[in-house]
């Protein structure tokens, strides 16, 4: 039996006052009317009509019942306007997860652009590295990094691609001498990257001249994540894989440089993910229309860039290094020139 239905029936009949205008309102028949009456009556084991051949009466109980008819029926249908609401116009909370680099180089001003679209929306985003459960943790959307995506379940947009090029400072070059193949990275400090999603931390695999080889890789330091990845480079600590997005503002301004630009990575695919693409909220639906637009292009242009990047030619690494040490003994002979002038005479 259909509770709910047959309470529409029931206030329908008390309003019209009678069986044959309720159907007739709710183009059905007389006797489905009637039925609904008496199916309700006989679940309730209560009687809620008087019936005689010329008019209709609620009973006391009637009167009660009718009351709170009145007010779930209500509820029901402010629930399901709201509901429907959700398909038409984003509103809410919008419960997003990133990797953290990821989100800090393309999806805090891809939220901007949103928040400014969409004011209505208050957005709570959550970084970590690894992958979520989106439905035991409440999320409507991962937007995550990987050479490969899991079989989740889930539903996918690939946004795009980022290669993955290996980099290290001009100050440990200029110390270490600057590798020239694959097996040489054997003899230097690599500071790697744990990330089950993108690849094995000790183990880089390349694709080049002489066709797939793999090096595995020691080093001083492990970390979870790409930026600290990209600090402890910076810092000289030795030679590491980056995604392009983290390492491109290094290469723009010198404090990193790109080696062994002929030996190419596994790309690494950026996808969003969701639960399901049937009934998509709103919120959900435009976030990701947004994110699709955004970060493709974002991603497009980041790869022309780095392709474009003097770091990215072969004996760039050289100069690098020797602009840096040109630096460097500039400045040693400024200190002491400066040491000289302090001197007695």
């Amino acid at each position: 039996m259909d509770t709910l239905q047959n309470m529409r029936v029931f206030m329908r009949v008390v309003e019209t006052g009678s069986f044959t205008a309720a159907a007739q309102q709710m183009a059905t028949t007389t006797a489905h009317v009637s039925r609904s009456i008496s199916d309700l009556e006989t679940h309730l084991r209560t009687r809620l009509l008087n019936r005689t051949t010329r008019r209709l009466a609620l009973t006391e109980a009637g009167e009660r019942y009718l009351l709170r008819c009145e007010q779930i029926v209500a509820y029901v249908d402010e629930a399901e306007a709201e509901a429907r609401h959700a398909q038409a116009r984003p509103a809410g909370t919008l419960r997003l997860h990133a990797m953290s680099s990821l989100a800090q180089h393309y999806l805090i001003s891809a939220i901007a652009r949103y928040h400014e679209k969409y004011p209505d929306v208050f957005v709570d985003l959550t970084l970590s590295q690894r992958m979520p459960d989106l439905l035991e943790e409440g999320l409507d959307v991962s937007v995550i990094v990987s050479s490969q995506l899991p079989d989740s379940g889930l539903i996918s947009q690939k946004l795009g691609e980022s290669r993955t090029i290996v980099c290290a400072s001009p100050r440990y070059l200029a110390q270490r001498g600057t590798p020239a193949t694959v097996e040489e990275l054997a003899e230097y400090d690599c500071v790697q990257l744990q990330s089950a999603a993108v690849y094995a931390s000790d183990r880089w695999a390349f694709t080049g001249p002489d066709g797939e080889q793999t090096v595995t890789v020691r080093g001083p330091l492990r970390v979870n994540g790409a930026e600290s990845l990209r600090q402890a480079l910076e810092e000289g600590m030795g030679i590491g894989l980056l995604p392009a997005f983290t390492a491109l503002e290094s290469l723009r301004q010198g404090t990193l440089v790109r080696i062994l630009p002929e030996y190419a990575l596994p790309a690494l695919s950026v996808y969003a993910l969701y639960p399901s693409r049937q009934y998509l909220d709103a919120k959900i639906r435009a976030w990701i229309e947004l994110i699709r637009a955004e970060v493709t292009e974002a991603m497009t242009a980041d790869d022309a860039e780095l392709c474009s990047l003097p770091c990215a030619r072969a004996g760039a690494a050289a100069y690098a290094v020797a602009k840096y040490e040109a630096a460097q003994a500039l400045a040693f002979a400024e200190a002491d020139d400066a040491l000289r002038d302090h001197e007695p005479e």
